[in-house]
């Protein structure tokens, strides 16, 4: 009879319950946290005093940010990227976000032993015949994988190692579809949003982030276009080392910065003021950079980064940015890249009309149960879709009493449509954290009218009084009589000024071509 190994039998049992463990312990902490809210709702109620419900609701955040820190942390995995999403000062009540931040990048590291063995797999040598140096401890370790630094045996420059942590998929998948359950449960109580289409996003997303020989291709075809478009990329993207890629393991280009969540302290350490002119003007490179590099991903490739979170961020010498991990990326089909510039035109001229026209586009259904309907629709495409705050607010926060959001059943909206809802929310996020408000969809109309035009949805003088503030009154009356009908071809820069090609046309003949170079006039953060 064999005999009975009670270490494998205890780990087996172990691996074949640990997702119903999960499973039990995520329900019980989030019924916990969504009951706590509900009594506390009827209990507020009964208070007059409006100072006194502000201190009460600020008391039941601070509770309820425990619990959820608590939950994200003791289960890690997916549910840190919970926290990465709604931990945004934009987004969150401000005690969830004090708690939930310090989650970046907080996921337990894999022992190194393990990680060699991964890597031994996966490449084919051992660490010792690979690397010259490799630091065992870990940069840091987020939920899917953690990153090394090394240095390649022949090289002078120091790289990055990814490595996956073994076992953590089934896992996740098993988090996610407790997540869609909850969600179905808050949108049909709580929250008129389809929140089931969002989290189904994030489930296809993730799927793709254990795929690094996937990440490696998103990488360098996200450089090739930055580089294309630019004189000087607005964003560093690391290089990948191209013969060191598998499906689990990634080597590329150490760059060297801090991160955005560590800037403030960064400012201080250098003895800079950090209220002073140097510390506003990096500031504004910082928001300038990201703007434009994920303005020209979104509207002009379709192609873009997407998991934005600071934990992503590195803030490099002079200012620069260098943007991390390409594990979830997104390629927007040509329809929903040209209706979200649809819509950032209405946004930017506020013109509700418009706005309604581009949520059809999108495929964004709605039911409105409010009397003024275009305007709050408009208001719900500005919550939703651009970084400005309203006069006087210091926070916006989408699911608030008086949001728009609350006025509409948002019944469909487009799983790839949430990408591009998180990114503005990082800028937003970001925006606030640097003090800088600022509208992104004034930031990139010009990119949204250069995709209309090339998809030919914008016809004649559509430049026409876009442009009268770029040029000088020498050349704009001289030229006056050849304006009425004119087309451009922008090409950005880094700096953000814009370059524009005007052809001067009459009715009757095409009369040449002027060249401007603008003033940054699409400068809005001085």
């Amino acid at each position: 009879m064999p005999s009975l190994d009670f270490k494998e039998f205890q780990d087996k049992f172990s691996t074949h319950f640990r997702p119903w463990h999960r499973s039990f312990h995520f329900w019980v902490r989030a019924a916990d946290i969504y009951t706590g809210y509900k009594v506390f709702q009827l209990r507020v109620g009964f208070e007059k005093n409006v100072q006194k419900q502000e201190q009460m609701w600020e008391l039941q955040h601070e509770i309820a940010a425990q619990k959820i820190y608590s939950m994200c942390s003791d289960l890690g995995g997916f549910f840190l990227k919970v926290a990465q999403v709604i931990g945004k000062p934009d987004l969150a009540p401000a005690a969830w976000v004090r708690r939930l931040v310090t989650l970046c990048d907080q996921a337990p590291a894999t022992p190194s032993s393990v990680i060699q063995l991964v890597m031994e797999k996966e490449l084919g040598q051992s660490v010792d015949e690979l690397f010259e140096r490799f630091e065992l401890d870990p940069l840091g370790s987020a939920s899917i994988a953690q990153v090394h630094r090394a240095r390649l045996k022949g090289e002078k420059r120091d790289v990055v190692v990814k490595v996956q942590h073994p076992g953590v998929q089934d896992l996740m998948m098993t988090d996610i579809r407790n997540l869609q359950a909850f969600a179905l449960c808050i949108q049909k109580t709580d929250i008129k949003f389809d929140l089931f289409s969002i989290t189904k996003e994030m489930e296809k997303q993730i799927g793709y982030e254990f795929d690094f020989v996937r990440e490696a291709n998103a990488m360098e075809r996200i450089q090739r276009f930055l580089h294309g478009n630019n004189k000087k990329a607005p964003v560093l993207v690391p290089r990948v080392i191209g013969d060191m890629v598998t499906r689990r393991v990634l080597v590329m280009e150490y760059i060297d910065g801090v991160s955005i969540l560590k800037l403030e302290d960064e400012i201080l350490r250098r003895g800079i003021n950090p209220h002073g002119k140097v510390a506003a003007a990096a500031k504004q490179n910082i928001l300038k950079s990201l703007t434009l590099a994920y303005g020209q991903m979104i509207l002009k490739s379709g192609f873009f980064h997407a998991d934005p979170h600071p934990g992503n961020i590195l803030v490099c010498k002079g200012s620069g940015v260098a943007l991390l991990d390409y594990g979830q990326v997104k390629d927007l089909p040509d329809e929903l890249r040209l209706g979200y510039a649809n819509l950032v035109l209405a946004i930017a001229d506020k013109d509700p009309i418009r706005a309604l026209d581009s949520y059809r586009e999108l495929g964004i259904d709605m039911v409105s149960k409010c009397d003024n309907e275009q305007r709050e629709m408009l208001r719900l495409a500005e919550t939703m879709f651009d970084t400005k705050l309203p006069p006087g607010e210091m926070m916006l926060q989408p699911f608030a009493e008086g949001s728009s959001i609350k006025k509409f059943d948002v019944r469909a909206f487009p799983e790839e449509l949430f990408s591009v809802l998180r990114t503005v929310h990082l800028l937003r996020g970001l925006s606030v954290g640097l003090g800088i408000n600022y509208s992104c969809a004034e930031q990139w109309r010009p990119l949204a009218e250069e995709a209309l035009y090339c998809a030919g949805r914008l016809k004649g003088a559509f430049l026409h009084l876009h442009t009268k503030s770029c040029i000088s009154p020498f050349v704009l009356n001289h030229f006056r009589p050849f304006l009425l009908n004119t087309f451009h071809f922008f090409k950005e820069r880094s700096s953000l000024s814009v370059f524009a090609t005007i052809r001067l046309e009459r009715k009757d003949r095409d009369i040449g071509t002027l060249d401007i170079s603008s003033a940054p006039f699409l400068n809005v953060f001085s």
